[in-house]
């Protein structure tokens, strides 16, 4: 009967022979030694990759918080405040007609240079093709639009032609329809990207720690362990490994810890005062520009509130002053010392003011004294020009207090940031050595 030969061994691959290998070494204590050493190493070297990887993230996001996102974000409402402002000076010249003040010209002039060079400013830090970008192309195609707008309206209102008016309302409506609500988007857009750079910069890393954690334990077991076999009770290099890890470790949580809480100061005392500021400077903006539409429009412009029906810019105009009451009101609340609390308390008190001075003039220009009235509004010493100038600058004075605030804040959350990926690059480097030549010492008592 004939015998089938038995099929030849099949070759063991190169990773079978290395896994028997391995296995053949951790039988022994030198190979064991070894394994425990790479380990070691390994683990630590991740340590410090993680740690190195997560807080040069959460650094970034930082400074794009300092240096990017919300000075965009104020820009963005400086923008707003810009072209509101233009467009409260092109109705206040309107109303004096021919005698216009060079005083009048040049603010309106001045907000619209701002205007354009705080949309250049934002088009070049915006992202291409992002929702910031298009509202700053749709910006800055309606300028032009609403500047010649205004120039007709002057134009004609020289000339003593009724149409001016007509010019300037149909200039504020591009304004108030078009221009504003993408400003406002774009505003918001900026406020958007800059919660998402704090909400980068602000978590724990706890990847990093709990690696750090892992890497503290594991060192401390393969301590426990010669101390087991050889009753040594220090070596060396795993004593310079356990320290260099533990170091950064405290480095991490501590340093954290304070860029996390110098952040979160930032945004309660900084942040969050500079936005119901901003939108209380827009809405007092807005209540001046719709106190002189008032009268330009004179009665042509109305609205249905229940039953009555009232002059459309007046009752904007009691609207915008009642979000302006609101938001001083909020950023007393807001205000942590003195030098916060005393502009808004001044603005406020510019503000009963204005009420009771358009109050008259709505009583004069109700009476048919246009003249009377115009002079209340648009005239020198106890004008509500006055009373919105006083406003306006106390705001622009608790702005400027809280920006410096946020500034402080967020810079001593950077800095607590400062330097801890590389040191914890160059210490766990250094660790994972100290754990190598710590175990090549004991492997050096089997030679």
């Amino acid at each position: 009967m004939t015998r089938t030969a038995p099929p030849p061994d099949s070759r063991r691959t190169a990773f079978a022979e290395g896994v028997d290998q391995l296995r053949s070494a951790a039988t022994t204590e030198p190979g064991r030694l070894r394994v425990i050493g790479a380990l070691l190493a390994v683990l630590v070297l991740a340590f410090g990759a993680v740690t190195a990887w997560q807080m040069t993230d959460r650094a970034a996001a930082a400074d794009d918080v300092l240096n990017k996102s919300q000075p965009l974000s104020s820009a963005a409402a400086d923008i707003y405040r810009s072209l509101a402002d233009a467009n409260t000076a092109a109705s206040s010249g309107f109303l004096a007609g021919g005698q216009e003040t060079p005083e009048s010209r040049e603010r309106y002039e001045k907000d619209i240079d701002s205007a354009a060079a705080k949309l250049v400013t934002a088009a070049n830090n915006s992202d291409p093709g992002s929702p910031s970008s298009a509202a700053i192309t749709r910006l800055n195609t309606l300028l032009p639009e609403y500047k010649g707008l205004v120039e007709r309206a002057r134009t004609y209102n020289r000339q003593g032609f009724p149409v001016g008016g007509a010019y300037l309302r149909y200039a504020n409506q591009k304004m108030q329809k078009e221009m504003l609500p993408a400003a406002e988007d774009l505003y918001k857009k900026e406020n958007q990207r800059l919660r998402a750079d704090y909400a980068a910069a602000e978590p724990y890393p706890w990847a990093a720690i709990a690696l750090g954690v892992l890497a503290l334990a594991a060192l401390g077991w393969a301590q426990h362990r010669t101390y087991r076999r050889t009753n040594r009770v220090l070596n060396h290099g795993l004593v310079a490994a356990t320290t260099a890890s533990a170091i950064v470790l405290l480095w991490l949580v501590a340093g954290h810890s304070v860029a996390r809480s110098g952040l979160h100061d930032s945004y309660d005392h900084g942040v969050r005062s500079l936005d119901v500021l901003h939108d209380a400077r827009i809405a007092s903006l807005k209540a001046r520009g719709n106190e002189n539409l008032t009268l330009v429009a004179r009665g042509a412009e109305t609205v249905k509130v229940g039953d009555d029906t009232l002059d459309a810019y007046d009752h904007d105009f009691t609207t915008e002053m009642a979000t302006l009451d609101k938001g001083l009101a909020a950023a007393a609340d807001l205000a942590d010392d003195s030098a916060g609390e005393k502009p808004v308390t001044t603005a406020e008190s510019n503000m009963a003011e204005w009420r009771k001075r358009h109050t008259a003039a709505r009583a004069q220009d109700d009476s048919g004294n246009y003249a009377q009235a115009l002079d209340l509004v648009i005239g020198g010493k106890g004008a509500t020009g006055e009373c919105f100038d006083g406003v306006d600058a106390s705001l622009a004075t608790a702005l400027d207090h809280e920006q410096d605030e946020f500034r402080q804040a967020a810079r001593g959350g950077l800095d607590a940031m400062g330097g801890l990926p590389l040191g914890a690059a160059v210490l766990t480097v250094l660790g994972a050595a100290g754990a190598v030549l710590g175990i090549g010492r004991r492997l050096s008592e089997y030679r």
